[in-house]
């Protein structure tokens, strides 16, 4: 008899291309239990089926998505799902994370999990409707924009109230950091998966689904999700996420100089003030847009009404958006930011990657290493927002230098040069923090499993000790000074336990801003809001040893692809330049202090001092003997 769950629905979908076939089976308690679900289950299930021989694009080459236990449910910020795989821009683990509605609909037709593997003969999309999984003729789509596919794949099932998550030609023609977006413009966006997707020629998955979700005890979750709720409400920093969402950082990069400009070569930009949110909303802003169940909303819609990018409509932009396509390239010009951002949902691209790897190359034409002529004729550099888009046009249909590009600047400058200008770890370019006035992030950064990534292990408590003083000595006992970010000392502990709670909150399915990052909510919520839904009682600390599983597993999946301790060091710019302007000014990277910081993390974490890898001990410890 099947067992009967609560906030999992208990059934992972798995769909091979290559046969056509449709298969079902059921989650098991030792999944539920050691990895919790979403981002932590998908972890598991990925390790188990690729191997260091796996082609990120071969048919073999699993696509993994998973919804939490509290996705789709009363729980806030409960609209996220994972994306999980071999990554084609790194090669190594890769997974992405996405907000919007898509996920929440996946968990409500009855599944926790859709495993994908093999290609199809020729493009096809997958229609999730409760329990009908079909496999469907996408020849009339493919070549389209994702907006247009969005529309397209609802008129072909009929079915307006679906939920549906395509590629645009960025997935289509294998760009290295192309993304996954529903809603537009939600994207599950770093690593590459959208190309993926793309290798196995798939151009969407619609879903519908209206079977509820059942929880342990209904009433128990509606006074732990209020709890939760008044949290966030009360938090001090509610107004302004509510009011400008992540544009609220960009202040707050400026003043503590870590906002990257000029592909890192400062950390403050003179165009600052122009990309705040107080100039969206006088200039831009039309109305706030929340992702499922939110009750922050932070997202915006924009329209830009005059000049040369009239017409200009879309959602967002996020902060990384606005210093990758901003500040890192020199970019003070709003609009065309903005119209940059929809064109990277419409094609499908990354934009942090797709900014990073505009920067690079404009560094590179301002050094002569490249050329005009190489550039196609554009005339590429810092602040020419008309070139910029031009090229990430170029990027996602691969015309001319945009074949180079779409490698990533990585891969690229092993053709044209210039590879200790790309700031990145393991292969991931850096998001929008300069790490050499941030020390604990540049820590996270370097060791981050999936590479250059503030996902991961973001800690507001780094950047905002007086704000949030008592609350870092009560959940980590670190007593911190009002210039703590510049400091060392204690960044490993204060990492340690904000990568494994990172770690839980993607596995149960809710949204890092309001989860972890910002900090309205602790354990006590996640653990109470868990137990109501799911009727299973794990105390907090056991909950943060499976935050610590799913992050050891992610780190042992990248040893057995040959990563080791000198992965994990910070990129050469940041170590030996230092910071030439603002209030981070003449700070680097001191080698041995970070070096230190380094041995004192691998110590916390049970890791081998010489070369970063798990120790069998610490792997007995939190079950991961096979590893």
């Amino acid at each position: 008899m099947r067992r009967k769950w609560y906030g999992w629905t208990g059934t992972i979908v798995e769909v091979d291309l290559s046969a056509q076939a449709v298969h079902r089976r059921d989650l098991t308690e030792d999944l539920a239990y050691g990895y919790l679900g979403q981002a932590g289950i998908n972890a598991r299930l990925l390790y188990d089926r690729v191997s260091p021989s796996t082609d990120p694009y071969s048919p073999a080459a699993p696509l993994i998505f998973g919804v939490g236990p509290l996705g789709g449910t009363l729980a806030p910020c409960s609209g996220r799902f994972s994306v999980t795989f071999k990554s084609p821009l790194t090669g190594i683990f890769g997974d992405a994370n996405c907000g919007g509605h898509w996920g929440a609909e996946l968990k409500l037709a009855g599944y926790d999990h859709l495993v994908i593997t093999g290609k199809a003969r020729h493009p096809v999309y997958l229609w999730i409707d409760n329990d009908h999984v079909e496999i469907r003729d996408a020849r009339p789509f493919w070549g389209k924009d994702t907006w247009d596919t969005d529309e397209l794949v609802r008129e072909d099932i009929g079915e307006r109230t679906a939920q549906v998550a395509y590629i645009g030609p960025a997935g289509e023609n294998l760009v290295r950091f192309a993304a996954i977006i529903c809603n537009h413009a939600r994207a599950a966006a770093r690593c590459g998966p959208g190309a993926v997707m793309g290798a196995k020629n798939l151009k969407a998955i619609a879903v519908r689904g209206d079977r509820g979700i059942l929880v342990a005890d209904k009433a128990a979750l509606q006074e732990a999700v209020a709890e939760a709720v008044g949290a966030i409400l009360a938090d001090p920093l509610y107004e302004s996420a509510k009011t400008h969402g992540t544009l609220a950082i960009t202040p707050l990069a400026q003043a503590l100089g870590f906002l990257p400009t000029r592909n890192f070569q400062e950390s403050t930009f003179s165009g600052a003030e122009k990309l705040g949110g107080e100039a969206f909303w006088k200039l831009y802003g039309v109305r706030h847009k929340g992702c499922y169940n939110c009750p922050v909303a932070c997202s915006r819609y924009y329209e830009v009404a005059a000049g040369p990018h009239a017409a200009t409509r879309g959602e967002g932009p996020e902060y990384e958006t606005i210093a990758a396509l901003g500040s890192k390239c020199g970019n003070d010009n709003f609009a065309a930011i903005l119209h940059a951002n929809t064109l990277c949902n419409q094609l499908g691209l990354d934009t942090i990657s797709t900014g990073n790897t505009l920067a690079w190359a404009m560094e590179l034409r301002e050094k002569g290493i490249l050329s005009r002529e190489q550039l196609d004729g554009i005339d590429l550099c810092f602040g020419n927002d008309a070139a910029m888009i031009a090229l990430i046009r170029k990027i996602a249909l691969r015309e001319g230098v945009g074949d180079l590009l779409a490698e990533g600047a990585c891969r690229a400058a092993r053709k044209v040069g210039g590879a200790d200008l790309v700031v990145h770890s393991k292969g991931l370019d850096y998001p929008a923090v300069d790490i050499r006035g941030t020390k604990g992030m540049a820590l996270s950064f370097s060791v981050s499993p999936r590479g250059g990534d503030h996902l991961k292990g973001l800690s507001l408590y780094e950047v905002a000790p007086a704000l949030y003083a008592d609350a870092i000595r009560a959940e980590t006992g670190i007593s911190v000074t009002p210039d703590y970010w510049l400091r060392y000392e204690t960044k490993a502990a204060l990492m340690r336990w904000h990568e494994n709670w990172h770690c839980v909150v993607d596995s149960l399915g809710l949204c890092k801003l309001e989860g972890i990052a910002l900090k309205p909510l602790q354990p006590s919520h996640f653990r109470r809001m868990l137990a109501a839904a799911t009727g299973w009682q794990i105390p907090v600390e056991e909950l943060e040893k499976i935050g610590e599983r799913i992050w050891n597993l992610e780190r042992l999946f990248n040893v057995r692809e040959g990563m080791g301790r000198a992965d994990d060091l910070p990129p050469r710019r940041l170590l030996e330049e230092p910071v030439a302007t603002g209030p981070a000014r003449g700070e680097r990277l001191d080698r041995g202090k970070y070096e230190r910081m380094l041995g004192e993390y691998y110590r916390l974490r049970g890791w081998d001092p010489a070369t970063g890898v798990p120790t069998a001990q610490r792997r007995r410890e939190l079950g991961l003997d096979e590893g």
